[in-house]
């Protein structure tokens, strides 16, 4: 049996599967949320996205071929000069025409190129290869900053085009690190933190410093032994609280951008602006609404036919699932992306290398945070900030991103035994 057929029998057909399901699902449905009922124009037309999302499902084809061409080890050998190549890209980008007010295209006649899409890839290639060749430890100071600067570095980066929607992906490393020993307590913090962020855009601040401030009374007053390091502690915690408070009202007002306020504001407060930047997620959750069970059917939907779900083949691409094919439909998709996370878990935990396993990790929490904040922001649970889901969302640079991100784990798998020649 030739090494061609061997790759072929350990391959992942499974997430391969899933994968072209929700490519092809993608596809079509992007022809539906821009089909027009008087023009009818074929799906393979080049004029509309789904001809050209063809196109990139093309390219997309041809980059697997290639992956599973290429030497699965030199994922690992190029892992730093790759990663030097996007932050250059990044920097680069920077200086570029503004593209919808911000800096985050490279423009090059027919081809747009958006190098924050892999510089995710690069990142995870990376946090990988250190993991694997220094095994750093979490209670080493030198250690945890090198691998804050892997991940906030790009970020920052991109933070500055501004692109806060990305960089909000990057958040994702963190269930990396999570699965690789860093002390729940981080996690902790964080869900509480933003629990804090959430209730100071809902309540008056003075009302939480006064709220905490009985509690922290309160838990030194019932205490038993009053030693003066857990007196110390709360205190210290508290006054960290506090700091966060009056922060939000500053970075909120300060450092957020007009329409990236308005965002945030009608979340809080539904209804505030429903002719303004709310229209687009009240539009959304009447698409998904009005299917019902079963949804109206294939080219049927008629907020997508009137063009009343702005970005509908892009950002609110659900909201077409949920107009067309009804919960049933939804719930479809929510399994098959379910399914999805659940195997390339199963696929990292089975690795023989850290690397691999880390780069794994790093392709689900990815994926994982498009999907979630997608689907949030259609039914209106997330501010919009602008993130495709995966594989299904119209863009070239997305699909191609996704395609290079998973295969390359999937090439990795297959190769997971020889592990010991590397």
């Amino acid at each position: 049996m030739s090494r061609r057929d061997l790759l072929i029998d350990k391959m992942d057909w499974l997430t391969i599967m899933l994968y072209a399901i929700l490519v092809l699902a993608g596809w079509l449905n992007i022809y539906a949320a821009d089909y027009d009922l008087e023009k009818s124009i074929s799906i393979f037309s080049l004029n509309i996205n789904s001809g050209r999302q063809l196109l990139w499902i093309g390219v997309s084809i041809v980059t697997i071929v290639s992956i599973m061409i290429i030497d699965y080890k030199i994922y690992n050998s190029i892992a730093y000069i790759f990663y030097g190549v996007f932050i250059l890209l990044l920097i680069g980008v920077l200086f570029t025409r503004k593209i919808g007010g911000a800096s985050s295209w490279y423009d090059i006649g027919i081809f747009k190129f958006q190098p924050s899409e892999l510089a995710k890839f690069a990142t995870a290639l990376v946090l990988a290869k250190y993991f694997s060749d220094y095994n750093p430890r979490f209670n080493h100071w030198k250690d945890v900053l090198i691998m804050a600067a892997i991940i906030t570095v790009p970020a920052l980066l991109i933070m500055l085009q501004p692109d806060a929607g990305t960089v909000l992906i990057f958040l994702s490393f963190i269930l990396v690190l999570y699965r690789e020993g860093m002390s729940p307590l981080i996690l902790i913090a964080g869900i509480v933190t933003i629990t804090i962020v959430a209730l100071t855009l809902l309540v008056a601040k003075w009302y939480l410093v006064v709220g905490i401030a009985l509690i922290v009374i309160v838990i030194i007053l019932f205490k038993k032994e009053k030693k003066p390091k857990f007196i110390l502690q709360i205190i210290g915690g508290a006054v960290i609280i506090i700091g966060i408070i009056f922060s939000v009202e500053y970075v909120f007002s300060n450092v957020l951008r007009p329409h990236q306020q308005k965002r945030i504001q009608v979340l809080f407060n539904p209804g505030s602006d429903p002719l303004g930047v709310e229209w687009n997620v009240t539009q959304s959750k009447i698409a998904i609404g009005s299917g019902g069970l079963t949804g109206k059917g294939f080219l049927k939907g008629t907020q997508t036919k009137f063009n009343f779900v702005p970005a509908q083949s892009t950002d609110f691409i659900f909201s077409t699932i949920g107009e067309e094919y009804g919960w049933i439909g939804s719930s479809i998709l929510v399994v098959l992306f379910t399914t999805l996370f659940l195997r390339l878990i199963f696929l990292a935990e089975r690795q023989k290398s850290r690397f691999a396993r880390i780069y794994g990790y790093s392709v689900t929490s990815i994926l994982f945070v498009h999907f979630t904040i997608n689907i949030g922001m259609a039914i209106g649970l997330f501010p919009v900030i602008g993130i495709p889901l995966p594989f299904f969302s119209y863009g070239g640079s997305s699909l191609w991103a996704f395609t290079i991100f998973l295969f390359v784990f999937i090439k990795l798998d297959a190769h997971r035994m020889q592990v010991l020649k590397w």
